[in-house]
């Protein structure tokens, strides 16, 4: 049993809900890949990079291999028609000003305040793990289950940024840590396709951005990123991390907003009932808990 728990521990690394407060801020400066910073802006998550990075990704807008100065993951509501996602996208980083050239964009309908935050210097390189993440379209991947005929926006997006020297099988290697942790976050968590309740290893619509700076600042060469290695094992521990903490983060908010619908909905039963129900609660007390009672988010989060 001890066993067990220590395993379990060795997974777990420091996360940081940034903006989840109300007063929480708007800016955050890696501790790890130094000029590496995280905004939410109106409708955004930015990541920008000091200086131009080597990248892989599947992201809808800039996706695959490449440099990235800049990443985007903008917020769309649950409803969003997304027949052209990546004219959409094209058009919003216009509207925010963002050179079109050397950024990756992704979609995410998960409200912003729950982005988690993970990072580690593990001596050899400086790693960055931003994740927001739902799971109400989780599925299994080797399952039949219905398929998709258009985009949908993300539901589990990562963002990882690592400082330091990788090749590029390296980050390809990267990519399916990455991969091979969230699903176990997901298996921890107990999380199952709703089509055939078997355990979940992602949902239908992830995606993921690995930016590597190329630094030489660290003496290390890595060309792998496998569970062996120190890169990977870092690497694994933030994702592993950061998408349980944005989960939970979710689903307490959840919670709270059904909670509260509840309430809103059980002080307006009294209401209507008038002066006097039949449980003798007057219509004057009734009116206590109901301006106590902070607004419902319809999104799950905050408003």
């Amino acid at each position: 049993m001890n066993e067990a728990k220590e395993v379990q521990e060795a997974k777990v690394a420091k996360v940081k809900l940034p903006f989840k407060a109300e007063d929480g801020e708007k800016t955050y400066r890696s501790k790890v890949w130094p000029g590496l910073t995280l905004e939410w802006r109106e409708g955004h998550l930015l990541v920008e990079f000091p200086a131009e990075a080597d990248s892989i990704s599947s992201a809808v807008y800039g996706g695959g291999a490449g440099r990235l100065k800049r990443a985007v993951n903008q917020y769309v509501s649950r409803d969003y028609e997304c027949s052209n996602p990546v004219q959409d996208l094209e058009n919003k980083l216009q509207e925010w000003g963002y050179p079109l050239e050397g950024c990756a964009g992704l979609m995410t309908a998960v409200p912003l305040e729950h982005a988690a935050v993970a990072e580690e210097d593990t001596g050899s390189a400086g790693i960055f793990c931003c994740v927001t993440a739902a799971a109400g379209n989780a599925a299994r991947a080797g399952s039949k289950r219905s398929v998709l005929a258009a985009y949908r926006p993300g539901t589990i997006n990562i963002m990882l940024g690592i400082d330091g020297w990788l090749s590029q099988s390296a980050m390809v290697n990267a990519v399916m840590t990455a991969t091979e942790a969230k699903a176990a976050a997901l298996a921890d968590l107990g999380i199952t396709d709703s089509e055939n309740g078997l355990g979940a290893t992602g949902t239908t619509t992830d995606a993921i951005v690995i930016a590597v700076s190329g630094s030489r600042r660290y003496a290390a060469e890595h060309v792998y990123a496998g569970t062996a290695t120190d890169l990977g094992g870092a690497i694994g521990r933030l994702v592993y991390s950061a998408v349980t903490e944005s989960l939970r983060s979710v689903k307490a908010a959840q919670s709270q907003s059904r909670a509260e619908a509840e309430a809103l909905q059980a002080v307006h039963g009294v209401e209507e009932k008038g002066p006097q129900d039949a449980h003798g609660v007057d219509a004057e007390a009734s009116q206590a808990p109901r301006s106590a009672l902070p607004r419902v988010s319809q999104s799950g989060g905050r408003e």
